[in-house]
């Protein structure tokens, strides 16, 4: 199969389908490949969905089933040939849970030559910005990483913007040169996280040294507002994001609407997401987008040149050409109004609930190690997933290894999570799987909010300390990690089982589901 990359100009994503009426059932197949690419013009063999980097963008309505065929046809054995899907931010039900793609929390990884289907209703009137990658070990470095898109035909921020369709996506990520596997031998043997050699925009970048590959191009109409819908699709990278002249209106974040907040730079984590409302209303020109990141010292990485993460904003009538302001890392500091992510509203103002069940949980870094640990325990994937072991009767923190760092606890509870402040110079994006969270205290404020917080499922957790809490009306064993996935793979997770009583009585998984353990249990190493 031909890869498709963009290197053109102006490239546009490509689109299994066409988001259909709501309540229809879209089915979405990937065929996960070995393809050869150069995303920043460095050539390499990845792992990729229907062999583009990114993935093809999977639409929908409110209310339709996802329906997503995971074909796994990977043949390089230098890389990860086991798989596994993980639909980033989506809810997912109680007797659905079996469908929701952690490895060895909810599912074995789908074997080489092997299929699975997860099949993923659109719960909750949900709709909004989300993403799909690769939940197994830190596969989707290689490039299994693509936008998801649910819309909303009763949007009520829809007045704000007059387009919002496949061409206003703006999905960034960290690209690396190494292989995933290769650099995750460096990282055990070292103790320092790898760096990436670039930063890409849809799938464009750059790196010190090399071609000048042609920056991705967004084509807007003077007088036009678009929302694009943002996406840090890192395993690392934190990026920083603006562009020259314009201002930006945040109406969502990690699928939940906000009420419209208007900045000029925001600064997004590994995992999170937004949408901005940015009108076309300067002089017909070309201007830089900016997309600069930092993930670790550059001078472990000299191909890394942050600055170089970009791409134009072209009015319809100007020169095809770059722009020709220089290339900044954003506003000037006289200009700057950046996003403080605690002074983000929801759309529909919700107090978040009282707690019935507090845990604070330490993060600690084992000095000198690709070790971290959460309240003095590094998370290892177990050989029996945590979903099979509660269907097969374990009922309390006793029946889980000590490193599966499982949390037991009630159904129809709410939980208060503290991470208290912590002096690395790292925010932790951590990350609730199946669900989202009230964010009562941001790690960008000492400030405690539970009249009205935003609700998402990716937050900082550093310096500040950061306070969360979720219900657990949802009854799983959900996944609940750092999504720097250096760091995840190195013991930054844990679990959060909720309703384990709840669990056997609703979940009723397949027979292709029962198969997927079997198999890859009998693969031998070189093949999972």
């Amino acid at each position: 199969m031909k890869f498709l990359v963009a290197t053109a100009s102006a490239v546009l994503f490509t689109l299994l389908k066409p988001h259909p009426a709501s309540g229809a059932t879209v089915p979405v197949t990937l065929d996960i490949i070995n393809a050869v690419g150069a995303p920043d013009g460095f050539s390499r063999t990845m792992v990729t969905a229907n062999g583009t980097y990114p993935g093809p963008l999977i639409t929908a309505n409110k209310g339709d089933t996802l329906v997503v065929t995971v074909n796994n046809k990977l043949t390089d054995d230098s890389m990860r040939m086991s798989t596994a899907m993980d639909f980033d931010g989506l809810f997912v039900d109680t007797a659905n849970s079996f469908n929701e793609g952690s490895s060895f929390v909810t599912a074995c990884p789908i074997a080489p030559n092997a299929s699975y289907t997860y099949t993923i209703p659109l719960i909750n009137d949900q709709t909004g910005t989300f993403w799909y990658h690769s939940q197994l070990s830190v596969q989707y470095v290689d490039g299994l990483r693509g936008a998801l898109v649910v819309y909303d035909p009763e949007d009520p921020l829809a007045d704000l913007y007059d387009v919002d369709d496949e061409n206003t996506i703006w999905a960034v990520g960290d690209w690396w040169h190494n292989t995933s596997t290769s650099m995750l031998v460096t990282y055990v043997a070292s103790g320092i996280v790898p760096v990436s050699d670039t930063g890409t925009f849809n799938g464009v970048g750059r790196f010190n040294g090399g071609p000048e590959v042609p920056f991705f191009v967004t084509n807007v109409v003077a007088g036009t507002r678009y929302r694009f819908r943002i996406i840090n699709q890192s395993a690392r990278n934190v990026f920083t994001m603006s562009v020259d002249s314009h201002n930006l209106t945040v109406i969502e974040t990690d699928g939940t609407p906000t009420t419209p907040m208007t900045v000029n730079e925001i600064q997004m984590l590994a995992g999170q997401r937004y949408s901005v409302v940015l009108e076309a209303n300067q002089p017909v020109d070309n201007y830089w987008i900016n997309a600069p990141y930092t993930g670790g010292s550059p001078a472990v990485n000299l191909n890394q040149n942050a600055t170089l993460a970009r791409a134009i904003l072209r009015y319809q009538g100007a020169p095809e050409t770059d722009p020709t302001a220089p290339m900044s890392l954003g506003p000037a500091e006289s200009e700057l109004n950046a996003l403080v992510e605690a002074n983000l509203r929801p759309l529909v103002a919700q107090a978040a609930p009282e707690p019935d069940i507090n845990i604070t949980l330490n993060l600690v870094v084992t000095a000198g190690r690709a070790q971290w640990n959460v309240n003095n325990v590094s998370y290892l994937p177990p050989s029996v997933p945590t979903l099979l072991k509660i269907l097969d009767g374990a009922n309390s923190a006793s029946d889980f290894n000590v490193t599966e760092n499982t949390f037991v606890l009630p159904a129809n509870k709410t939980v208060q999570v503290i991470f208290p402040p912590s002096d690395d110079d790292e925010a932790h994006p951590f990350h609730l799987h199946g669900n989202n969270f009230w964010l009562v205290k941001s790690n960008t404020t000492d400030v405690v909010n539970t009249a009205n917080p935003i609700r998402r499922d990716v937050a900082g957790v550093g310096a500040e300390g950061t306070i969360v809490r979720f219900s657990t009306n949802n009854p799983g064993p959900w996944f609940f990690h750092c999504h720097i996935f250096w760091h995840f793979q190195a013991g930054l997770a844990t679990v959060m089982a909720s309703g384990l009583d709840e669990i056997r009585e609703q979940v009723h998984p397949t027979q292709a589901w029962d198969a997927l353990c079997p198999a890859y249990d009998a693969l031998p190493a070189n093949l999972q």
